[in-house]
């Protein structure tokens, strides 16, 4: 659950709302049970940010960079602490709403969508999964960083429903392809940075550039046709089974807030190329959950199921080698630009973040309340998944992304 101690003065995480009383999309952070109107606060003089008036989406103020960033951040926090004064306090309530009255929207318009492939132990299982009897890794995972570009018009904000897609399908024992819903789809539990300050054309970004380039992170949900993209991603990689439909959740969490929550990256054999080399850790200790809901679970008032727990620390590849590596050949990349961190999966049982892993293809089933099975997403089923950083006193929290399948 959403917690308001998740949404504290060490978290303030930026979105865009909307609500009954204006319907302009604007910019807002989350604080507590509440949701703080950016444009409001600017507009009555509080916020020094013009970058915000009027704004639809974050994408000016991402470019803006580190130091507008922190700023606003900055007044922010002592806007809404104790430290505030009375004038301030009453201007500040007037412009915070109550989180179930906004509609949230996507935080940022999206040019690229970049998913890695950064977790060794999902890595090795679908490598043991597709492909029996051989090196599940291939030979140069552990020396790049892998990945694909997706389709930035089909990412959508938390709560959109999403279309059962339709494609070419060649099970193992069929003579040929046909055409039709996905009977294999999927879940990928992920996260998502989000670039800030845009890079040059023809110019590299360093590894330790992280905090100019990167603004912060969302949870994501890369949904998968696993029967459409196992026909089709020889040789060229995914294509439809993946550009269907990619869920993020809409409040962003900045790196400030998620500086106590730093972790020891894992060991690389071999030591990684100089470009991906970093001196600073930029592993993060961040808790994730999956759950799913059937529809017959809803009718019965069964609460949503959690079926796997993992977390980010364990990625192989963080967001500094990805971020080198997408720019090591020159590749600019933009403010509101998405790049996912690909399925994040532990080494014990109920730490996969995919169905595929936890149900070994469908060899295995999940037992659900009910008597209910599942092997894989059946129409009608919602997934969510959550996540929180916690760490002594220090607390953040992402919220949820949610999806539910419609056919």
């Amino acid at each position: 659950m959403i917690e308001p101690a998740d949404y504290g003065l060490d978290n303030l995480p930026f979105g865009i709302i909307s609500d009954g009383r204006n319907e302009r999309p604007r910019p807002a952070v989350a604080f507590e049970n509440g949701v703080v109107d950016l444009d409001a606060l600017v507009r009555a003089g509080l916020l020094d940010a013009e970058l915000l008036r009027g704004a639809t989406t974050l994408n000016a103020f991402l470019a803006a960079g580190l130091e507008t960033w922190r700023a606003v951040r900055a007044r922010l926090r002592h806007l809404l602490s104790v430290a505030a004064n009375a004038r301030e306090r009453e201007l500040v309530a007037k412009a915070t709403l109550p989180r179930e009255a906004v509609t949230m929207h996507l935080p940022v318009t999206i040019g690229d969508y970049v998913d890695f492939y950064s977790s060794i132990e999902h890595a090795t299982n679908l490598g043991r999964i597709l492909r029996p009897n051989t090196e599940p890794l291939l030979p140069n995972y552990r020396h790049i960083p892998i990945g694909y570009h997706g389709r930035s018009g089909t990412v959508v904000v938390s709560g959109t429903p999403v279309r059962r897609p339709h494609g070419q399908r060649k099970p193992p024992d069929a003579d040929a392809p046909t055409f039709g819903p996905s009977t294999l789809l999927d879940v990928e539990v992920e996260m998502g940075w989000i670039a800030g300050a845009a890079s040059t054309y023809g110019e590299p970004v360093p590894a330790d550039a992280v905090r100019e380039h990167v603004f912060g992170y969302v949870l994501l949900n890369d949904w998968s046709a696993r029967d459409i993209q196992a026909w089709e991603y020889q040789p060229l990689g995914p294509f439809l089974g993946k550009s269907f439909a990619t869920s993020i959740s809409p409040w962003i969490v900045t790196l400030d807030a998620l500086e106590p929550f730093r972790s020891a990256e894992p060991e690389r054999e071999p030591e990684p190329l100089p470009y991906l080399r970093s001196r600073e850790s930029w592993a993060y200790d961040i808790q994730l959950e999956l759950l799913l809901q059937t529809p017959r679970m809803r009718e019965h008032a069964h609460p949503p199921l959690t079926i796997s727990r993992t977390n980010l620390r364990g990625m192989y590849w963080t967001a500094a080698q990805q971020l080198a590596h997408v720019t090591s050949n020159g590749a600019s990349i933009r403010p509101g630009d998405l790049f996912g961190t690909g399925t994040i999966s532990g080494g014990e049982p109920g730490t996969q973040g995919s169905l595929i892993e936890l149900t070994w293809r469908g060899a295995n089933t999940l037992a659900l309340p009910g008597g209910e099975t599942r092997t894989f997403l059946e129409d009608g089923d919602t997934v969510i998944v959550r996540g929180r950083a916690v760490r002594g006193a220090a607390r953040v929290g992402f919220g949820e992304v949610v999806g539910t399948i419609v056919g």
